[in-house]
């Protein structure tokens, strides 16, 4: 009888192209997942900026209705306006604290010594979430500023111009606006916008261009910070509006309303929404 005689064959593994083709696969496939996975996250901190933005617009509107008239955009005791620490400098957002919650910090800021006095740097140091859009990475970075900084900034002016007593937007020098006084009408103007940072920021409670911006779309920040822009204005340039969010920026409308405006919008509408009196009107469909 003849035996058969099985050989035993060894197990076959992967050769290194077929690894090489199984890494391959699962790259494209991480690579097509994150964005799935980013842009729930994405669309919901930009949410969570909106809701943020609702409430400044709400503070500013509880301000009006206690003082009859809006916050100044900067406290000082001339101008223009430059990005230095020196002078008072109290900033709309620091007249705005007990309308969001937090009394107990505007009580600690000593207004008469001003925002740079050392009195007031432990209210300064202190990052109020309200200020802080999730999709920005600058109050997390320290190598973004010395102090937490605002993402939202008031209107100071329609064009690139100094902060000065005579701006045409909401917020400036030494202003007290009342609603009344807004002749294009509140729902015509914009009161607030994002801001990034690509100069060196004095923090939330700086009236300087931390916290105020003129009516232009700036260049988003990159992860770089310079001393002063390049251009004749120095410590003077203000600077425009800008996000982290992809194609535009937020912004708070004078009757509350939020709206995301994008940053293709037309330089001619985005200076008659910052302009509160130029009698220029408006259609919604065209932002």
């Amino acid at each position: 009888m003849r035996r058969t005689c099985s050989q035993s064959v060894p197990p076959r593994g992967f050769t290194l192209v077929e690894l090489l083709v199984v890494i391959a696969i699962i790259g494209i496939l991480v690579g097509l997942l994150l964005p799935a996975v980013q842009a729930p996250r994405e669309a919901a901190r930009r949410c969570q900026c909106l809701n943020n933005m609702a409430q400044l617009g709400l503070s500013l509107h509880h301000f009006e209705f206690n003082h009859e008239h809006l916050p100044s955009g900067t406290i000082n005791d001339q101008g223009p306006i430059r990005n230095e620490p020196i002078g008072k400098h109290i900033s709309w957002t620091i007249q705005v604290l007990p309308y969001l919650e937090q009394s107990n910090l505007y009580k600690a800021f000593d207004l008469s010594a001003g925002t740079y006095a050392a009195a007031n740097q432990p209210v300064r140091e202190v990052v109020i979430a309200t200020f802080v859009c999730p999709s920005s990475p600058e109050n997390f970075d320290p190598s973004f500023g010395q102090h937490p900084m605002s993402s939202y900034a008031g209107v100071s002016n329609d064009m690139e111009v100094p902060i000065d007593a005579n701006n045409n937007g909401i917020f400036f020098l030494n202003s007290q606006l009342k609603l009344t006084d807004i002749g294009d009408g509140v729902s015509n103007t914009l009161f607030l916008g994002e801001k990034t940072s690509p100069f060196i920021d004095l923090g939330w409670a700086s009236g300087t261009r931390a916290t105020l911006r003129n009516g232009i779309f700036s260049d988003p920040a990159v992860f770089k910070r310079e001393t002063e822009p390049n251009n004749e204005l120095g410590s003077l340039s203000v600077g425009g509006f800008s996000s982290y969010h992809t194609g535009g920026s937020n912004f708070v409308f004078g009757d509350g309303s939020v709206r995301f405006l994008s940053r293709q919008i037309e330089p001619e509408i985005m200076q008659k929404l910052c302009n509160r009196k130029d009698g220029k009107f408006v259609s919604a469909h065209e932002f």
